[in-house]
């Protein structure tokens, strides 16, 4: 009776799928701890900005000088300010500003930085000659004393404080893009020598479609990192203009104009609760918003290996 050898069986390794890069960024982001810690403080300060006024039994304009000056209590969490104002709230408020200057003169600044980056570094020669020119003498000049001589014109030709938000917030733009443009442009010119856009040149596409549709999908990245770093910088700016008084000025809050509500040695030392709770939200704010592109750049650049 003879034995039958029967070979082993094999089984076929099944196709492994194979994430996109955007997973895969989600998946690296996820496992930095600090920078998710970031976005979930971010979070959480933004839906407080944005909601929690809408829950305080105070309005903005309550002046009550006879609960001026008071320590937090049950009536008022963070205290009142001199004019009997509860500080939370108009911490809550100042939020909602300071947030809006960030993001709003971020993106001013990644529209002008992104799109000259690109047509230097595609078209190179005299554009881009002239470009960096520009970009080196932007980079040159001193962002804050800028800022300070700006807003004291402002303040000079009286302009109304509710439209005076949007000067800054354009000023803060338009001087923040050098960075961005660099980084951008030194993309670009790596890219464009890529096969892929060779076949756009067989093709016969525009040069803005090359431009547009197939060069700045993949700077997406470099855009995001240094957009996140804007953020907190132009808050930064937003918060020492307003503490100098040629920002957001008052009746509008800003965490910058609150803390200058401690002008005296009295207010900083005897009423701590006046300064303490913006000064808090500018550090973990900016904290926050750093950490998160710090994560972002880890997750996105493809050189960063553990």
């Amino acid at each position: 009776m003879s034995i039958e050898q029967t070979a082993p069986i094999t089984k076929t390794p099944k196709a492994q799928k194979v994430a996109s890069p955007w997973r895969s960024a989600i998946r690296k982001f996820a496992k930095n701890k600090l920078a998710l810690l970031g976005l979930i403080i971010m979070i959480i300060m933004i839906l407080i900005c944005s909601f929690g006024p809408l829950f305080s039994p105070y309005n903005i304009y309550d002046y009550d000088y006879t609960v001026k000056n008071k320590a937090p209590n049950a009536s008022h969490w963070l205290g009142t300010d001199k004019f009997g104002r509860d500080i939370l709230l108009r911490t809550m408020l100042a939020g909602r500003i300071s947030l809006m200057v960030g993001l709003v003169s971020t993106a001013i600044a990644v529209v002008i930085g992104a799109t000259l980056g690109a047509v230097s570094g595609f078209y190179r020669g005299w554009t881009d000659t002239i470009t960096m020119r520009m970009a080196d003498i932007f980079l040159a000049l001193p962002t804050l004393p800028i800022l300070i001589t700006m807003g004291a014109i402002l303040s000079d030709l009286k302009v109304d404080p509710s439209k005076r938000i949007y000067f800054l917030m354009l000023m803060i733009g338009v001087l923040s893009w050098v960075s961005l443009a660099r980084l951008v442009r030194g993309q670009i010119l790596t890219l464009r020598e890529q096969e892929f856009m060779q076949a756009t040149e067989a093709l016969g596409l525009r040069d803005r479609r090359k431009i547009f549709r197939h060069l700045m999908p993949n700077t997406i990245p470099i855009i995001i990192v240094s957009a996140t770093l804007l953020v907190a910088g132009a808050i930064l700016f937003e918060s020492a203009l307003s503490f100098l008084g040629i920002g957001v000025v008052p009746p509008t809050p800003s965490w910058g104009n609150m803390i200058t509500a401690a002008n005296s040695l009295i207010d900083f030392r005897k009423r701590p609760w006046i300064w303490i709770p913006p000064g808090m939200c500018i550090l973990i704010t900016v904290t926050a918003i750093n950490l998160i592109g710090d994560g972002l750049r880890d997750a996105l650049d493809p050189k960063m290996k553990k």
